[in-house]
This record gives structure tokens, C-alpha cells and sequence, in this order.
């Protein structure tokens, strides 16, 4: 919601709406097979698109709920865009040329692991640019999203959030579990060091 604060200390990281993991898995495959039907109908139609976005803290799920999204999905019709560090090329550019150049042509079905707010959230984190330069980007964002959706995009957005108790508690099971540590890179751990985690 657009000018709106909100703290994701004061939402329940544990809140599920009523619903038990068992209706939750119920639900969602009676919702893939919904989706497998619009998608027959999106392609052909070409008249638009569909971008689902992914936002979380790491260990927060992304990889695996989006695994679990897209199986029994036509993957011809699905790309999926996941955002890492920027490369030299894509820090020579405005910082949504990356993103811009990754939305789903009409037809297609965009996933987004991490996004565009990637750009507001670590360079003010790390106060690698000025103030009045990542606050600005917030009004850039709108004005992207407002392109796309007046082009035929739909754009659904994700925020999966854990709490820190619980994240602490899944770095320790990567840690702990040598076939997860490629999961891990020396950054990571300075990313961890840097935050005090």
C-alpha cells in the first residue's frame, strides 16, 4: 500500500489466517490447477502478462515456494528472474534497467526471486548512496509499476516473512547440513557480520 509505513516487527511472522498446513496444501493445488487453465487462455491471447513478485529476508522461503508454484506448470510459458548483486554492466545503467529488461512479455508468466526493491533496501542498509537518492527510487518504483500495469501487466507481490528467531534457526540447519553450503557465500557471512546476525 503506497505511503503507508509498514514494520514487519509488529506483524505475527507465524500468523495463518485460520488455515492448517493441510487445507493450506489442499488449496493450493486446486489453485495450480486454476492457474494451469488461465495460463492456456494467457498465452494464446497475447494481449498480456503476469509478474509475481518475491520478497523475503534470506533463509525466508523464495526458492522453495516458487518450486512449489510453478510445479505442473507449462514451463514454456514461465520465466523466472532471480536478482543477485549487480554486475558491473547493470551498475553502469539506472538502477531498473536490470528489472525492466526481466518483465514478462504479453503471453508469459514473469517470477521474480528478489526485485527491483532490492535497490532501495541494500544501499540504504549499507548507506551506499545518499538518502535523498534511495528515497527517490521509491517514486521510480511506482512509476515503473504504473508503466507496466498500463501496458496489460498484472503485478502480485509476495513478502514472506519469518521472524529472526526463525531465520537464525534455518542458517543454523544450512550450516549444520554440508549438502547446503553452497547456499553460502563469503559475502553472506559478511552480509550476517555487518547486521549484527
Amino acid at each position: 500500500m503506497s505511503g503507508q509505513k509498514v514494520r514487519l516487527s509488529e506483524i505475527d511472522a507465524d500468523e495463518t489466517a485460520g488455515m492448517s498446513k493441510e487445507e493450506a496444501l489442499q488449496q493450493i493445488g486446486q489453485l495450480r490447477e486454476k492457474v494451469n487453465e488461465l495460463q492456456q487462455i494467457l498465452y494464446p491471447e497475447h494481449r498480456q502478462s503476469l509478474l509475481i513478485v518475491f520478497q523475503a529476508m534470506d533463509t525466508g522461503g523464495k526458492d522453495g515456494t516458487i518450486r512449489k508454484l510453478l510445479s505442473g506448470i507449462n514451463p514454456a510459458g514461465i520465466r523466472v528472474t532471480s536478482f543477485k548483486v549487480p554486475s558491473r554492466q547493470e551498475l553502469d545503467h539506472d538502477f531498473l534497467w536490470r528489472t525492466h529488461k526481466a518483465t514478462p512479455p504479453k503471453g508469459l508468466i514473469g517470477v521474480w526471486n528478489r526485485s527491483h526493491y532490492e535497490d532501495v533496501l541494500v544501499v540504504r542498509v549499507h548507506k551506499l548512496v545518499q538518502r535523498d537518492i534511495w528515497k527517490s527510487r521509491f517514486d521510480q518504483i511506482n512509476s515503473f509499476e504504473r508503466i507496466l500495469t498500463s501496458n496489460g501487466t498484472t503485478i502480485v507481490k509476495f513478502m514472506l516473512h519469518i521472524s529472526k528467531e526463525e531465520q537464525e534457526r534455518r542458517l543454523q540447519a544450512r550450516l549444520d547440513n554440508p549438502e547446503k553450503w553452497w547456499k553460502f557465500s563469503p559475502s553472506d557471512l559478511k552480509e550476517r557480520a555487518f547486521l549484527g546476525r
